[in-house]
């Protein structure tokens, strides 16, 4: 049996590979939004303050995720995590899986509690991820200390700066596979095929929209922050 999950912020187009994965025919939950997000997503949201209490500021946007990774997981997190995966978790089904972009706040916990599952790292042009509003644009929401400066765009590019802060200092999983999601609108025959060898299992095709690709170019705000441009040119976007 196969146990899937998507690592990637919220507006980084993870709804595609969601849906995608529920088309062809793995288990995504018992219920899910429109976005195809494992919900109610209560109990993510209670883990993902418990873990942020054992995140240190060091200011500067500089977070140290030491204490992730040493001793026990809190037990009350692993409560929170096993509650509300439980219909994932249960499902005789083959394939299962789930998807909510708050699954990235928690992501070193969720590799140690599940080392062997299947990941897949989901990334998009941040400055095209910061154009929305997303519930994870605050980290203070979830517990996570930061800099605030009143600025809703920096608030959501710090936020985006976090996710990937935490998920590069996290050990890389033993499966695993990263896509980024202009890849898969515009080319999705070849980055399906990639993802199929990945799952051992064939994918349905879903419509994408090549708009959704770049709309940072036509927006009359401020999209690109300093801290961006070495992510920005690591994962192959022109500046």
């Amino acid at each position: 049996m196969s146990l899937i999950t998507v690592i990637g912020r919220g507006h980084s187009g993870t709804r595609a590979i969601s849906h995608t994965l529920s088309q062809s025919g793995v288990y995504m939950g018992a219920e899910l939004n429109v976005s195809g997000d494992l919900i109610p997503p209560g109990d993510m949201y209670e883990a993902c303050r418990i873990l942020a209490r054992y995140v240190t500021y060091k200011g500067g946007m500089k977070w140290d995720f030491t204490r992730l990774f040493t001793g026990e997981i809190d037990p009350l997190f692993k409560q929170y995590i096993y509650s509300y995966l439980s219909s994932v978790l249960n499902s005789p089904e083959k394939n299962r899986g789930w998807k909510i972009p708050e699954t990235t706040l928690v992501y070193p916990w969720i590799r140690r509690m599940f080392p062997d599952i299947k990941y897949i790292f989901w990334v998009r042009d941040p400055r095209d991820c910061i154009l929305g509003g997303h519930l994870t644009d605050d980290l203070s929401d979830f517990g996570i200390p930061w800099d605030r400066n009143g600025d809703i765009r920096h608030m959501r590019a710090v936020s985006w700066k976090y996710q990937r802060e935490i998920i590069k200092a996290t050990p890389l999983p033993r499966n695993h596979i990263k896509i980024r999601f202009e890849d898969f609108v515009l080319n999705q025959e070849h980055t399906l095929k990639r993802l199929e060898a990945f799952l051992e299992m064939p994918l349905v095709r879903i419509p994408v929209r090549t708009d959704s690709i770049g709309r940072y170019i036509k927006d009359g705000g401020r999209n690109c922050f300093d801290f961006f441009l070495d992510d920005i040119r690591e994962e192959g976007y022109e500046i």
